[in-house]
């Protein structure tokens, strides 16, 4: 007759006992809340000793920093504006350059249609006032303007007198004739205006 081996009991209540207490042990550390799971909140800071000391001093600090930031804004802006002009003195410097260069051939027309030749047709001269009229023009749009003398009075700024005339049909120190046309650029005096000048009063 042969004998079944049977389970040995005390090691299955054994390995049951050790699960249970495995579990056990496993739900109370889940369920138990750790030090370490906790938000940590950081403390206030704490209000100085003389607050009505520590508020003049953030006041005086803020108006400070303020008028600093007024100061660097009013830098800026001049600056741009001395930006502005110099970039403006250098383009009408170029400019200057360039009309005053051309003011000889106005000059010439200026010459040339004064005297006009009688046997030389006239169609000849239409067409050097037109051209002429061109040129003055292009430099007027340029910002050249010629300088006036008819009836006004000698001012040594715009005008150079070269001779003096006696005369009693003209106020004193009126110019009386003009012997060279002047311009100026804008504000700026490019030739000054060559005239004789009366000396004597009316």
């Amino acid at each position: 007759m042969n004998k079944e081996k049977q389970p040995d009991g005390e090691s299955l209540v054994e390995t049951a006992e050790t699960d249970s207490n495995a579990a056990t042990e496993a739900g109370g550390e889940a369920g138990e809340p750790g030090a370490g799971g906790r938000s940590a909140q950081a403390a206030p800071a704490p209000l100085p000793a003389d607050l009505p000391a520590a508020y003049q001093k953030a006041m005086a600090e803020k108006n400070e920093l303020y008028d600093r930031l007024l100061r660097k804004q009013a830098e800026l802006e001049n600056f741009r504006k001395r930006a502005q002009r110099e970039k403006e003195d250098f383009f009408q410097h170029a400019s200057a350059d360039l009309i005053r260069g051309l003011l000889p051939v106005l000059d010439g027309f200026e010459r040339a249609l004064r005297q006009r030749d009688p046997n030389v047709p006239a169609g000849f001269y239409q067409g050097m006032e037109l051209i002429y009229q061109e040129l003055l023009n292009v430099l007027s749009r340029a910002g050249a303007t010629p300088i006036e003398t008819q009836g006004k009075l000698f001012d040594p700024h715009l005008h150079q007198a070269v001779e003096t005339v006696e005369s009693h049909r003209h106020r004193d120190q009126e110019i009386v004739e003009e012997l060279q046309r002047g311009y100026k650029l804008k504000n700026r005096l490019l030739r000054p205006a060559i005239v004789k000048v009366a000396t004597g009063k009316k």
